[in-house]
């Protein structure tokens, strides 16, 4: 399918956060961004007028926008970062050059100092990143400090200097920071174990952290030395928590095309995160139209071998929500949980995004496909056996039994037909009475439109259980009529649905479009039918108050509520604005009526 406008592609992004990026006309990635909320961010670009001439330029260049939905800022912000060094789109210029972004570095030292940095030398030190943001390294530098104690002096720590006694320890050590290895305090080999550790936690690896800290915490607990098996288990803690905000990247996971399936009546969305090194690096959504009723593990099967090809994909991996013949050069994994799972619900969730938002795009350029895509769901939800391009649902509306009234409602290809729209007096039934009116309402209904020839619809919705139900069927059977319209009962308390000869309800998808719709007509005859019976009650009323005045007929009535616009303006006006609409005689009757009582 063609990609949408840039104004549709906009209205229709999701508010969740994300990553985004624009691509020109030719196709080119230009920028790459992350955001909190989706829709606001990137519609900023196009709503604000940027001072910034750069972005002025950016703007006018963008032809279309992909994004990825994921859980989280900090998922977001490894995401970006990712993208960015992957594809280092034009745009993205603070990344290209990597002396302008944030590094931590493990100086080559014999006891490695470890600090942030935004220039690289070549001597031998270990930098991690590029970081897209200097809050997420100096979130990493307190986690590594609060634990393991470090130097931060830029002594040079030779054997011989320590030896000769040349260094104090200062500050630091007093509070518990550092361990005094400038005194000799502190072996080389316990230092060297520690940025060991900092290494492999600055990798996405924090198992062997959590590993020697629980043996640490374990060992103090059995000496009874339990303040310092505290103040370990805040360690372990605090690791935990960290660890825990990280989702996007885990070095264990590489090289690896992960595929998810959504589909409805007419198309699949398949969509593919492509991982490296345990990072994401590229996401794809596939929509596939369906020409006869193929399975989604058919429909998966073609959509691999496209999109591996598309993107030249040769990973000897794939993770997938059920199992799927590619032959055997490719391993096929199905996860269950951890880690891979989490990666595969990322995958089915954006492909659950995409589809929305071709709803959503459907819905404003090409309606017929969506009226098309809703009737034949409708049709397969509901059992049917033709689509119900002709809707009609009825609802009663009495108080204690007073002015009975029902409602009939239209809904054509899933909207509103109002000039179709139908209001009925209960005109054989004595008291409140919900079964009789709508045995008769049914029947005057259905009577009329044979007799005039109108065509008859597809199917008839009945707002109540399986009484009214019931009551509704002896009136098609009364006309003929059975077997030739479907018929369902809709109970208002969990939404059950109701068939014909059926004594077990149809339960729907509470977030299903066919239930939503069913929902909006039974609101819909609800609302049509109470405003009749407010008109009408009310209107019985006032009539009631001026019809009991004697002298005063129908037609004065209406005179005076014509000009007066209700009962209670006629109860409040003056003798002489009464007599210019009424004339002297009747006036004079209406007003002492009011006034006299």
């Amino acid at each position: 399918m063609d990609t949408p406008d840039l104004e549709i592609q906009l209205k229709t992004l999701p508010s969740q956060p994300g990553v985004y990026q624009y691509y020109d006309k030719e196709g080119t990635i230009l920028y790459v961004g992350k955001a909190k909320n989706l829709k606001k961010r990137v519609s900023s670009y196009f709503t604000k007028t940027h001072d910034n001439g750069k972005t002025r330029v950016l703007v006018k260049k963008i032809a279309s926008i992909k994004h990825i939905v994921v859980e989280t800022e900090t998922d977001a912000l490894l995401l970006e970062n990712n993208l960015i060094k992957k594809h280092m789109p034009r745009y993205n210029v603070m990344l290209k050059d990597d002396k302008s972004y944030p590094w931590i570095c493990i100086k080559k030292e014999r006891f490695p100092r470890v600090f942030s940095t935004r220039r690289i030398f070549k001597d031998g030190s270990t930098y991690f990143g590029p970081y897209t943001s200097m809050k997420t390294v100096s979130t990493l530098l307190d986690l590594i400090k609060g634990l393991y104690p470090l130097r931060t002096c830029n002594y040079h720590l030779s054997q011989e200097k320590i030896e000769n006694g040349k260094y104090k320890v200062c500050l630091e050590y007093h509070l518990g920071n550092c361990k005094g290895a400038c005194e000799g305090l502190e072996t080389e080999q316990e230092y060297h174990n520690n940025v060991k550790a900092i290494k492999e936690i600055l990798k996405g690896n924090f198992k062997d952290s959590l590993t020697r800290f629980k043996m640490q915490m374990k060992q103090l607990a059995e000496n009874m030395l339990f303040e310092e098996a505290q103040k370990i288990k805040e360690k372990i803690e605090v690791l935990e928590n960290y660890q825990a905000k990280s989702t996007i990247v885990n070095p264990k996971i590489s090289n690896v095309d992960v595929f998810s399936i959504m589909s409805d009546e007419s198309y699949g969305y398949v969509n593919f995160l492509q991982l490296s090194y345990g990072s994401i690096i590229r996401s794809h959504t596939l929509e596939v139209k369906k020409k006869l009723d193929e399975t989604d593990l058919q429909l998966l099967e073609l959509a691999i071998i496209e999109i591996r090809q598309r993107f030249n994909s040769n990973s000897k991996e794939i993770y997938v929500p059920f199992k799927v013949d590619l032959g055997n050069d490719v391993k096929v994994t199905v996860p269950k949980l951890g880690d891979k799972k989490h990666i595969l619900d990322l995958s089915l969730r954006n492909a659950k995004y995409y589809r929305m938002e071709r709803f959503k795009q459907d819905k404003i350029v090409d309606p017929d496909r969506h009226a098309n895509r809703i009737m034949a769901q409708m049709k397969a939800d509901l059992r049917l056996s033709s689509e119900p391009r002709h809707i009609e649902c009825f609802d009663n509306s009495n108080i204690q039994g007073t002015n009975p009234v029902a409602a009939c409602v239209v809904f054509k290809n899933g909207k509103p037909s109002k000039k179709d729209y139908r209001h009925f007096n209960i005109k054989t039934v004595e008291g409140p009475d919900d079964f009789a009116s709508m045995e008769e309402v049914v029947y005057r209904r259905y009577k009329r439109l044979v007799e005039e020839q109108k065509p008859l619809p597809q199917l008839i919705i009945i707002d109540g259980g399986k009484g009214q139900l019931s009551s509704a069927l002896k009136s098609l059977d009364a006309l003929n009529l059975r077997g030739k319209i479907a018929i369902i009962g809709i109970a208002k308390r969990l939404e059950e649905l109701f068939y014909p000869n059926d004594p077990i309800p149809l339960y729907l998808d509470k977030k299903s479009e066919t239930l939503k719709i069913i929902q909006q007509l039974r609101n819909e005859a609800h609302r049509f039918g109470i405003e009749h019976h407010r008109n009408k009650r009310s209107k019985s009323a006032l009539n009631t108050e001026l019809e009991t005045i004697t002298g005063i007929g129908d037609k004065t009535v209406v005179e005076l509520l014509k000009h007066f616009k209700s009962a209670k303006r006629v109860a409040n006006a003056k003798l002489d604005e009464l007599e210019a609409v009424v004339g002297v005689s009747r006036a004079e009757k209406v007003y002492n009526y009011y006034h006299n009582k």
